[in-house]
């Protein structure tokens, strides 16, 4: 792999809104005035001169927040940070356990960003357990408590990642930050370590969210993909839960998964949170519980935590409750259900350059499944080599001993003259070896001691050989059939590592939850109509119906106009309400009559109306003009109990010869609340009585 050019050398060419945010920046730099370029006709005037520098800077800090902060690498899976304290670990590793202070100030001679960032990245790793063996508290993932301070917690790597992210022979390297020391541009990773972790990270124009999967289902994917067979893996997480991935998208962006926490029913009035969501701790978790009920949305009476190593929430419920329907609620209302939406970013290297690239999470398990097959044959060629290169150092010296050449030199006198003497002892074995003897051989030959020709042992220097012989026979098989070789790999590395790592999360369907269908009417609401207030359990004033802390309420006041908002613990509708009810689009409608004094042209006029859509805390007018005044008003769910003959007595001062008579609105439509209605008289009306029917009763 070639070195990675940071972005002085080189601008990367990424797909980013980065490039595009600079762009329109320095389109819109406004131009000096045509007096500071030399007066007019000199042409245009100059661009700012910091703008080229700060478009450039931008694009610096955009491109290595990108390639090394941000976003993991699609060969290690790792981000630069991760790798560095990996690559401490191994540099100081002898099988015992380091402070994790000792750890984080060795790694800040490769990652010059303070220890803070070094040592929260450790801690992260260290919680998972695959790759960093912690010892001391380090926390708990469950409860989001943080891990001790860094001089009283240690760690060392473990097995699994000694075994599948360390080969200096196959490492690309390159100078550290300050030129003292050599770091690697990526470790040889042989797993998909960004599928098995997760990542997560935000850069400059662009995010990244690996879920992590479970080391099984990775290890049979890979054997899947090299028997080329079909395979699809699915994220689990170390929380458990139950997830629904129809809409999973490979990870890939536009995707979605949701997660719910297991609720168990403990009692009658008990339930139980023994599996979290993904994302969440108990204490994010009992805060939205608690927040839910504050507003209302459920009841509940107190939360218990008693969570250690296993996840144990006990919610308590009043008397009545039913579990069932407060479950879904805790579903609807809090984090145990969240929604969360993937995007498989990774940092690729293309043509020697490295840039950002949205892949799928099975595009990633394909090509880390490459790239251990490439490694797993790089390192059996290495191996291959050196076999041979033992191979033939045993050989000629066996040749050197044996045929006791090392007598020819008794009587040199000078280092050319022996290295001739033994040279030309060799000539008639040289048929016996499988390349050409070079001067170093020769040397070599000659730093063989007495006491080891001396002690020398034919038989034992036999089965030296063959042992090699063998080895050499059975690496060549293996890169003949280096795919069986791979797959065995796999295999072996399943065997020794997945044992207990059974899946956490189990995939089901989660069918959406009707959150008005699940939420209790457990709230009362109240309305002051002089003062022009609606609110929540307010005793004092009158109580208008059991409503849901989701509902919105509809107020009509005696000047005409409308106002319609979500119920809360106070709030202002308009002075003299008239009519208050909550407001449901989807539900049945009501019908309204309405006959007002109009302002403008004195007349009374009437109309029959419903209501449509509305907008929230808008102020609506369903009269002709400002200023008018409802005369009357009535309202009913049934279209066939609207009024039909309403009596109108006019004021006694006006010029009408009769003052009271009677109106039919059998033969007026309901039309929308913005209609003007029909002239019931041109002058003011003092009362107006409706005249029942046979049938009817008020």
């Amino acid at each position: 792999m070639p070195k990675r050019k940071s972005p002085k050398d080189e601008q990367p060419e990424l797909e980013l809104a980065a490039q595009a945010a600079a762009d329109a920046d320095a389109a819109e730099t406004p131009e000096a005035p045509a007096e500071a370029a030399g007066g007019e006709g000199d042409g245009p005037p100059p661009q700012a001169p910091l703008a080229g520098a700060y478009r450039n800077w931008f694009l610096d800090y955009a491109s290595y927040v990108i390639l090394d902060r941000a976003v993991p690498h699609i060969n290690d899976g790792l981000k630069p940070v991760q790798r560095r304290i990996l690559h401490t670990l191994w540099d100081k590793d002898d099988g015992r356990f380091h402070k994790v202070a000792n750890i984080v100030g060795a790694t800040m001679a490769f990652h010059p960003h303070g220890d803070a960032s070094i040592e929260a990245a450790l801690v992260n790793i260290a919680q998972r357990g695959y790759l960093i063996e912690p010892q001391g508290n380090f926390g708990n993932t469950l409860t989001g408590d943080g891990a001790a301070a860094a001089r009283y917690i240690e760690a060392r790597l473990t097995p699994f990642a000694r075994e599948v992210i360390f080969n200096p022979k196959t490492t690309v390297w390159q100078q550290s930050y300050d030129g003292r020391a050599k770091e690697p541009v990526t470790l040889p990773a042989k797993f998909p370590l960004v599928l098995l972790e997760g990542a997560e990270g935000i850069a400059v124009g662009l995010s990244t969210k690996i879920l992590p999967h479970n080391f099984n289902d990775l290890c049979r994917a890979s054997i899947n993909y090299l028997q080329g067979k079909t395979f699809r893996i699915r994220p689990d997480f170390p929380t458990g839960g139950t997830a629904d991935f129809s809409d999973y998208n490979d990870g890939a962006r536009g995707g979605r998964v949701k997660v719910r926490a297991t609720i168990e029913s403990q009692s009658k009035y008990v339930l139980a949170v023994t599996e979290l969501a993904y994302g969440t701790s108990t204490t994010s978790l009992i805060e939205s519980i608690l927040s839910a009920n504050a507003k209302g949305k459920i009841k509940i009476k107190h939360v218990d935590d008693n969570t250690a190593d296993k996840v144990e929430i006990l919610i308590h419920l009043p008397q009545g409750a039913d579990p069932k329907q407060v479950k879904q609620q805790l579903y609807a209302f809090t984090d145990c259900q969240v929604s969360i939406s993937p995007a498989a970013c990774v940092i690729e290297n293309v043509d020697g350059r490295d840039r950002p690239a949205f892949l799928g999470v099975s595009e990633i398990l394909k090509r880390s499944t490459d790239q251990t097959v490439g490694l797993l044959k790089q390192e059996l060629e290495i191996k291959l080599g050196e076999l041979e290169q033992q191979w033939h150092w045993d050989s000629l010296e066996r040749i050197f001993i044996e045929e006791r050449i090392y007598r020819r030199i008794e009587k040199s006198t000078t280092w050319e003259s022996v290295l001739e003497e033994i040279r030309l002892g060799l000539e008639p074995f040289l048929d016996r070896l499988q390349r050409e003897v070079t001067d170093d051989d020769i040397t070599r030959l000659t730093e063989i001691r007495i006491k080891r020709i001396s002690a020398y042992n034919r038989f034992k220097a036999d089965e030296k050989i063959k042992q090699i012989e063998a080895d050499i026979k059975e690496v060549k098989h293996h890169l003949a059939h280096l795919v069986d070789y791979a797959i065995a790999w796999f295999e072996s590395l399943q065997e020794k590592y997945g044992k207990g790592r059974k899946r956490r999360t189990s995939f089901d369907e989660i069918a959406q939850i009707n959150v008005k269908k699940v939420i209790a009417a457990n709230q009362r609401l109240y309305v002051d109509r002089e003062g022009g207030f609606v609110g929540l359990n307010w005793r004092q004033h009158e109580f208008v119906t059991e409503c849901r802390p989701i509902d919105q309420v509809m107020c009509i006041m005696a000047d005409g106009t409308l106002k319609m908002t979500k119920v809360t613990d106070k709030v202002f509708m308009g002075r003299n309400i008239l009519h208050v009810s909550l407001f449901d689009k989807a539900g049945p409608p009501e019908y309204f009559t309405l006959l007002y004094q109009d302002k403008k042209s004195k007349r009374c006029f009437a109309k029959r109306f419903t209501v449509g859509g509305l907008t929230r805390d808008k102020l609506y007018s369903l009269v002709a003009s400002e200023g008018s005044q409802v005369v009357y008003f009535d309202v009913t769910k049934n279209e066939s109990a609207m009024p039909t003959k309403l009596r109108i007595q006019l004021s006694g001062r006006c010029k009408a010869r009769v003052k009271d008579f009677e109106i039919d609105l059998s033969g007026q439509t309901v039309s929308t609340r913005s209609a003007k209605g029909v002239t019931v008289t041109k002058y003011p009306v003092r009362k107006v009585t409706r005249v029942l029917g046979a049938g009817e009763s008020e």
